[in-house]
């Protein structure tokens, strides 16, 4: 196994990684910048709005992406088995 293989598996891990987590930091995201700005319009500054939403909206955004997050993650890891042979020779 050769550098160009290491650094071109770190990428595809890195870049599958990046995938499967970015529903749900986007969804936290716009939560967040939404309870934001309710939270200014309102000046209501309680510490718990700011994170019970959040957390919600990641859990149901896990709920809904997570038989894609599986598929993506089996199709990686059958890569990574299939092709074994060539990372170690």
């Amino acid at each position: 196994m050769d550098q160009g293989e290491i650094v071109r598996l770190a990428q595809q891990t890195m870049m599958t990684i990046l995938s499967l987590a970015a529903p749900m930091l986007l969804l936290g995201l716009l939560v967040g910048l939404l309870v934001s700005i309710f939270q200014a319009t309102t000046q209501i500054q309680e510490a718990t709005l700011a994170f019970v939403p959040k957390i919600v909206a990641v859990l149901v955004a896990f709920v809904v992406f997570g038989p894609w997050m599986l598929n993506h993650i089996i199709e990686f890891t059958e890569n990574i088995f299939n092709n074994i042979n060539a990372y170690i020779h």
